[in-house]
C-alpha cells in the first residue's frame, strides 16, 4: 500500500451513535445497536477504536485474590438518613456517583443539601456548575437553608478549569452539575455529545480515584427517563442514582440502578417542599386513604419499594357509563392490569362491568406497579360495584391470575410487619401462605383465600355469597 493511500485511510472519518455509543462501519439512518433513527454522527478517527489499539505494554502484576484486602475505603454519612440508605450507608472517598432525574424534579437542591451537611461536618467541598450563575445558586442555597461557608462555588464549562481546581483545591466532595455542560478543547466533537460526555466523565473517574475524592454528577434525562449520553457513562460511575416524582406531587424517590458498594434495591423517599427537599422516613402514611373508613371502594395493600414495604391506598368507583363504550380510567396503577383484573371480577366472579364505568387510583398518587396489590384493586372494584364496605382494619395483599387464583408474593412477612405496626387487625394473604410466616404476622388476624371470588366475603360480615 503506498504511503498516500495509507494517508487516506489513517484520515478517514468514523462513525458513532449519539444515543448508545455503537460505533458501525458506515453511516446509517438507523443505529443497529439501539434502533433509534438519525443518531450516526461523524467522530475523530481518535476517538474510535480499533484493531491493535492499546498493544505493547508491559505486564501488570499479578497478586492472589486472597492476599488482596477485602476491606475498601469506609463510607461517611451524608447526614440524610433516606440517601444514606440509597448509596449502601454513605459515600465512599474516591467513589463517583451519577444522579439522573427530569428538569425541576430536585437533584441541584438535593446536591446543595448534601454540600452543606459534608461542610458542616468539616469537609472540603467544592461546587461547581455549568447551567446556573453562583447567584442563582447561592439565590438556592439561601431559600432551602443550604448556605454554608464551607461549600466553595465556581461556574465551570471547560474540563481543564475543573481538573486545575480539583488539583489546587483538594476538595472531598466534588458535585458537577451538570456533566453534559463540561467541554474539552482537545475534543473535535460538539459538547455534550457521546465523545465529550464519555472523555469528560473518564477524567473525572480519575482525578476522583487517584485523590480518593467522592464525586458527584448531575446527569440529564432522555425523553425516555434515562440518562442521556451513552450507555458506556454509567460503567463508567461508581453508582447511577434516579430521582423521580410528579411535578403535581410533592413525593420524590430516589433510587438505584446501579450500585458498586452497596444494594440497588434500596429507595429513599423525599418529600419537596418550598424550603427544600425533606427526607420522609415513615412514608406509608401518605399512600393511606383517610377520612371516613366507611366510603365504599377502598382498601389497604402493602407494595414493595426496593426492600422496603410500603402500605398503599387504592380506591376504585363504579358508575353507569353514558355511553356505548365503558371507560377504564387509571391513575398510579398499571392500565393494562387494572383491565385484566377487572376482566377476572367479570368471568370469575359474575361482576356485570359491560354497561359502567370504572376509575381506580392510589392514594397520594404514588405509582405502584407490584403484583402484590392485585387483591386490593379487586376488592376495591368490587365494593365500589356492591356498594359495600372494606373492614377498615383490612389489608389485602395478593397476586391475581387469569384463572382467578391468588398467587403467593415475595417478602410477605415483612408486608404484614409494616401493617400490624400500622395498626391493622386483618390480612387477606394467599391460601397456604401462613404456614411460612414468622412471629411477626401473629398480631394480624390472617384470611387465607385460594380464589378471587373468595375475597368478596369480606365486603360484610354476613359474606357476599360466591357467585
Amino acid at each position: 500500500m503506498s504511503a498516500s493511500k495509507a494517508s487516506a485511510k489513517a484520515s478517514k472519518v468514523g462513525f458513532q451513535c449519539s444515543a448508545c455509543g455503537a460505533t458501525p462501519h458506515k453511516w446509517t439512518g438507523r443505529c443497529g445497536g439501539c434502533g433509534e433513527w438519525d443518531t450516526i454522527e461523524e467522530v475523530a478517527p481518535s476517538w474510535v477504536a480499533g484493531p491493535g489499539v492499546g498493544g505493547g505494554g508491559a505486564p501488570a502484576a499479578l497478586v492472589p485474590i486472597t492476599e488482596v484486602p477485602a476491606q475498601g475505603a469506609a463510607p461517611w454519612s451524608t447526614a440524610i438518613t433516606e440517601l444514606d440508605r440509597v448509596l449502601g450507608g454513605g459515600i465512599v472517598p474516591g467513589s463517583v456517583v451519577l444522579l439522573g432525574g427530569e428538569p425541576g424534579v430536585g437533584k441541584s437542591t438535593l446536591l446543595l443539601e448534601v454540600a452543606a451537611k459534608a461542610a458542616a461536618g468539616g469537609r472540603k467541598v467544592v461546587y461547581l456548575t455549568g447551567e446556573e450563575s453562583p447567584s442563582q445558586v447561592a439565590a438556592r442555597a439561601a431559600r432551602t437553608g443550604a448556605a454554608h461557608p464551607g461549600v466553595k462555588l465556581a461556574t465551570v464549562t471547560e474540563l481543564g478549569q475543573a481538573l486545575a481546581v480539583i488539583a489546587s483545591e483538594c476538595p472531598d466532595l466534588l458535585v458537577v452539575d451538570s456533566i453534559q455542560t463540561l467541554s474539552s478543547a482537545d475534543l473535535d466533537s460538539a459538547p455534550g455529545g457521546v465523545t465529550h460526555v464519555r472523555a469528560v466523565t473518564a477524567a473525572l473517574v480519575g482525578a476522583a480515584k487517584r485523590s480518593a475524592m467522592a464525586c458527584l454528577l448531575v446527569g440529564h434525562v432522555t425523553k425516555d427517563g434515562l440518562v442521556a449520553g451513552p450507555r458506556t457513562l454509567e460503567h463508567l460511575v461508581d453508582a447511577v442514582a434516579m430521582f423521580e416524582g410528579d411535578r403535581h406531587s410533592a413525593l420524590r424517590l430516589l433510587r438505584c440502578t446501579k450500585n458498586r458498594f452497596g444494594s440497588a434495591d434500596e429507595v429513599g423517599c423525599f418529600e419537596m417542599a418550598e424550603d427544600g427537599i425533606h427526607e420522609v422516613v415513615d412514608p406509608s402514611g401518605l399512600f393511606l386513604a383517610g377520612g371516613d373508613s366507611s366510603t365504599p371502594g377502598s382498601c389497604a395493600s402493602v407494595m414493595m419499594e426496593g426492600r422496603r414495604p410500603v402500605a398503599v391506598g387504592v380506591q376504585a368507583l363504579s358508575v353507569l357509563a353514558v355511553g356505548s363504550s365503558p371507560r377504564r380510567t387509571v391513575t398510579g396503577l398499571g392500565s393494562a392490569r387494572t383491565a385484566m383484573l377487572l376482566a377476572v371480577l367479570e368471568a370469575r366472579c359474575g361482576l356485570d362491568l359491560r354497561l359502567r364505568d370504572v376509575y381506580a387510583a392510589t392514594v397520594g398518587g404514588v405509582h405502584c406497579q407490584d403484583p402484590a396489590t392485585d387483591l386490593a384493586v379487586v376488592l376495591a372494584a368490587a365494593s365500589a360495584h356492591f356498594d359495600l364496605v372494606v373492614p377498615p382494619g383490612l389489608v389485602a395483599i395478593g397476586e391475581v391470575g387469569l384463572s382467578g387464583q391468588i398467587r403467593p408474593v415475595k417478602a410477605l412477612a415483612r408486608r404484614l410487619e409494616e401493617a400490624s405496626r400500622l395498626g391493622f387487625a386483618q390480612a387477606a394473604i394467599p391460601a397456604g401462605a401462613a404456614p411460612q410466616l414468622g412471629p411477626s404476622a401473629c398480631d394480624l388476624e390472617l384470611i387465607e383465600v385460594a380464589e378471587a371470588r373468595d375475597v368478596l366475603r369480606c365486603l360484610q360480615p354476613a359474606g357476599v355469597a360466591a357467585v
